[in-house]
């Protein structure tokens, strides 16, 4: 199955040159809004694209208002940050994430708790969660969530909908209603991807996108604030530009804030990427269904799409027999100019988290030694429909 897998990956992007896992595509409509943009100078933080690029950001996921920021993790943070998480609070997420999302809640001051994922998912599991919660927390008489041992407030709940696969959300949403903690969906990679018709991102208060170089949409580095309430949305946004009070001259700030405002130029790539989405998601879950069809009957097994979900399948996953199979696979692709890469280190195994509570992770390890990401990427806007 390893040369068969080869094979096919260099058929499909018609090259033996090396194939990256994931890269962007583009045609004239990026240059020219690019070029539009250096034409009238606003390049940086004003601009006509950066509201474009919010607008209609929002109009296709269906949510209230967007601020666009600088990049993913700053995307994270403010949305932590307006869900009030503070110092020496306690955020619950999963180990088996990219290390944004816990450097995220670490530069607000406050401690990942870590609960393990779904086997039909890749992402937090709810009823790790809820598990976690009876046996570690209370809700005391103002109705705070409390943790019983150390006494600190439970703030925020963050699933990550893994390379594009949504999370079993509305089970999770209704646990953090019921014991009173914020919702922030980390939707970083899961741009086009449905829970039962509704986009991700839009389940929680407030939520994360990115659109990092390698995501299925770029605008070379920046990310997205989503929110459910536009009084939310105006406090995020006043938040990102120095929390500025508007006046023609003067420079009055009203709040201690952050300079993490997209740059117009990069919210111009973003507007023309945004175009193509629709089309790059079909054929991402073309080649989705091209994957699994090869791998049928043999020893590697294709992650498909969980029930109730339609996938942008940003990645391809692909899970091997064990650790020493996976390492195997690695090197052979690797080997043969098809790039492929593991899963990400569990955070509990990074030296900065090893110290956070968890529980027993049994999933998590489990992908964690047998995943393998293939690519993904658009074929080329050659093949457009």
């Amino acid at each position: 199955m390893d040369k068969k897998l080869v094979d096919f990956v260099k058929d499909y992007y018609e090259t033996n040159e090396f194939i990256p896992l994931h890269e962007p595509r583009f045609n004239g409509l990026e240059k020219e809004l690019v070029n539009e943009t250096i034409s009238s100078t606003f390049v940086s933080s004003v601009g006509k694209f950066v509201t474009q690029f919010e607008e209609d950001f929002s109009k296709f996921i269906k949510i209230p208002k967007s601020v666009a920021v600088v990049n993913g993790t700053a995307a994270l943070y403010m949305s932590l940050y307006q869900c009030d998480v503070q110092s020496d609070d306690l955020v619950i997420t999963q180990a088996l994430t990219f290390v944004a999302t816990a450097n995220a809640v670490h530069q607000l001051g406050a401690e990942c708790v870590f609960v393990d994922v779904s086997p039909s998912t890749l992402g937090m599991c709810p009823i790790a969660l809820e598990s976690y919660l009876v046996e570690n927390a209370t809700l005391n008489e103002e109705g705070n969530c409390i943790h019983k041992k150390s006494g600190k407030s439970f703030k925020a709940v963050v699933p990550m909908h893994t390379f594009g696969f949504p999370v079993e959300i509305e089970k999770i949403e209704k646990i953090c209603r019921e014991w009173n903690i914020s919702l922030v969906e980390d939707a970083a990679e899961s741009l086009g991807s449905y829970f039962k018709g509704k986009h991700t991102g839009t389940f929680g208060r407030v939520s994360a996108f990115s659109f990092n170089g390698n995501k299925i949409i770029t605008t070379g580095g920046g990310g997205m604030v989503v929110c459910n309430s536009v009084s939310d949305a105006n406090h995020v946004k006043h938040l990102t530009t120095t929390a500025k009070i508007a006046h023609p001259y003067k420079f009055h700030h009203d709040e201690s804030a952050f300079n993490y405002r997209m740059p117009n130029l990069n919210a111009a790539l973003g507007c023309a990427q945004l175009d193509k989405l629709d089309m790059f998601v079909e054929q991402k879950r073309e080649l989705a269904k091209q994957y699994q069809l090869l791998l049928k009957g043999s020893n590697l097994a294709f992650f498909a799409e969980p029930v109730n979900t339609r996938a942008n399948y940003w990645l391809n996953t692909i899970i091997c027999e064990d650790i020493n199979h996976r390492d195997s696979m690695l090197n052979y692709l690797n080997d043969n100019n098809v790039m492929s890469r593991p899963i990400w280190d569990l955070m509990t195994d990074l030296p900065m988290y090893k110290h956070c509570e968890s529980d027993n992770l049994k999933n998590s390890r489990w992908f964690a030694d047998r995943i393998i990401n293939v690519p993904s990427s658009v074929r080329s806007l050659k093949y457009e429909k």
